[in-house]
């Protein structure tokens, strides 16, 4: 291995992982691997990825928490510029932490990555000018397969960071995302 560093368990949540790269730089500039199958399969990664999407967003957009319903995928993501607060909360069935969130800063400059694995919902808040992100998944996307949960439900509780000079009320939201259900409605579909 050595390409990569791997803390498993992120906040006691089994097959959440932080991966960070090995960066070879010099007064050139730098290069790293963001992704190696042999790295992350001995680190005990062993996904197929299969397709690569990347988004762009100004500050204070929040996008999420989105999950699928019929079609999981496993993530990997990552920032290629700027800063964003990414989260993953558990939705697996029968896991000791399901309801649980864990949340990281994603940067260009610490160029750490989250791997997400299957069943988990997730999102970010963007808290610079603007930020790229970057995230390969293990499954096509599937129109009309995707759920959400809000934001901001006290019952998850996700202590989302502000961007400088924002509060809640001045955060950008989807139309979807404004109306995405509690934890509760999810329950209870789920449950149905």
């Amino acid at each position: 291995m050595g390409k990569i560093q791997v803390t498993k368990d992120c906040n006691g949540i089994k097959g959440l992982c932080v991966v960070e790269p090995k960066v070879f730089g010099d007064d050139r500039g730098y290069f790293m691997e963001t992704y190696n199958y042999n790295d992350f399969a001995e680190a005990g990664i062993d996904v197929k990825f299969v397709q690569d999407n990347q988004s762009s967003s100004k500050k204070g957009v929040l996008r999420g928490l989105h999950f699928q319903i019929n079609y999981p995928q496993d993530k990997l993501v990552r920032v290629i510029r700027g800063r964003v607060f990414d989260v993953a909360v558990d939705l697996r069935e029968g896991s000791e932490t399901f309801g649980k969130w864990f949340g990281v800063e994603l940067t260009a400059e610490n160029k750490k990555q989250l791997f997400i694995p299957k069943d988990f919902a997730h999102g970010f808040i963007v808290l610079s000018d603007e930020a790229e992100f970057c995230y390969k998944v293990t499954d096509f996307y599937h129109p009309n397969d995707e759920g959400g949960l809000m934001w901001n439900d006290p019952d998850i509780n996700v202590e989302w960071p502000m961007p400088e000079g924002m509060g809640p009320e001045d955060l950008i939201l989807s139309d979807k995302d404004k109306v995405n259900d509690s934890y509760q409605e999810f329950l209870k579909k789920k449950n149905a």
